[in-house]
């Protein structure tokens, strides 16, 4: 794939993501090849840095910081050798950013986790916002965002295989397992999740397995994965945060809804686009069906993640999540 052609494909993710539409297409617009993609992203982050650290206010240099947090893991969506070194940049980046920002705000870490915990202390109810394939907790700050505002405390996690974890550890098929350290090191009794793309499985299954879940929600999550039918890109990607192409095939065999989605005692909401295609990949209908007490919607135009289409879930998903944490309405 040429670079333009990537830039293209990430078009809605990336604006979903935060990036100002008209700087990822002076970004973007002149690349002639794949590769070129991480250092052009790695240099805008860069450049943004350098706006922080001359920022005449914290508030200025805790904004260009979350920017420069967002353009450092896009960074790593394309091949690119120094990959490592950027999603362990985007990390510093937002570190440093809810530091100047969110004096409250709280690093949490354990076995196969790491993140941010944010909001309010006395929170009436905490989400936990699992990221997936190849995302991250810099990816998802809207998402975040909306719960905050609605009062909730928001955990933005990084897992075994992503984001500023990827490359020491791998993805683990009992995700259930680390969401239950990530509850227990909140401290909390109960918690809702969120999960975004493969994280949509892992936010499932561990709503299955861990009785501590009291809502959940999946965006453009899988309910089966084929690793014959799988493209060689998305193979490619899971052969790289799983291990190698064999643990890569033993991890997509595992991903399977099936016994697992009638065992969800949670409501679940479960969001799809309905041009969000990709071989190899079952969408979410059957788990909202399957689910006990699970709601479908299917956004007709949207494509993975949403992205061209927020304004029509991403309320609906945080009023779900709200209402059934507290009670209350949003």
């Amino acid at each position: 794939m040429r670079g333009a052609e990537f830039a293209a494909a990430q078009w809605t993710r990336a604006i979903g993501a935060g990036v100002d539409p008209h700087e990822y297409r002076r970004v973007t617009e002149g690349l002639t090849s794949l590769g070129a993609w991480g250092p052009s992203c790695m240099r805008t982050g860069l450049g943004h840095l350098q706006r922080a650290d001359d920022a005449r206010s914290t508030r200025s240099a805790g904004e260009y910081l979350l920017v420069a947090a967002r353009w450092f893991h896009l960074a790593t969506l394309a091949p690119y050798e120094e990959a490592h070194r950027a999603a362990a940049k985007a990390d510093l980046a937002l570190s440093r950013a809810l530091t100047l920002l969110e004096p409250g705000a709280r690093r949490v870490s354990g076995e196969g986790f790491t993140g941010w915990l944010r909001g309010p202390s006395d929170a009436p109810g905490t989400v936990v916002v699992v990221p997936g394939l190849d995302s991250a907790k810099e990816e998802f700050l809207d998402l975040a965002s909306a719960l905050l505002a609605r009062g909730l405390a928001v955990f933005a996690m990084d897992g075994p295989g992503q984001g500023a974890l990827a490359a020491a550890t791998t993805f683990v098929p009992d995700y259930e397992r680390v969401v239950g350290r990530v509850i227990d090191a909140l401290g909390v009794a109960r918690v809702g999740l969120v999960g975004m793309s493969l994280g949509g499985y892992f936010a499932a299954r561990a709503a299955a397995l861990e009785p501590r879940v009291a809502a959940v929600a999946t965006v453009s999550g899988p309910f089966r994965l084929d690793w014959e039918e799988l493209p060689p890109p998305v193979r490619d990607i899971m052969a790289g945060r799983a291990g190698g192409a064999d643990a890569a095939h033993a991890f997509a065999d595992t991903v399977d809804l099936t016994a697992l989605a009638p065992r969800i005692a949670a409501p679940l909401l479960v969001v799809d686009g309905g041009q969000d295609v990709i071989p190899g990949v079952t969408n979410g209908e059957p788990l909202a069906r399957l689910a006990p007490h699970g709601t479908y919607v299917s956004v007709p135009h949207g494509d993975h993640l949403l992205g061209n289409a927020r304004p029509e879930w991403l309320p609906r998903l945080s009023d779900h999540i709200t209402h059934e944490l507290t009670g209350t309405p949003a």
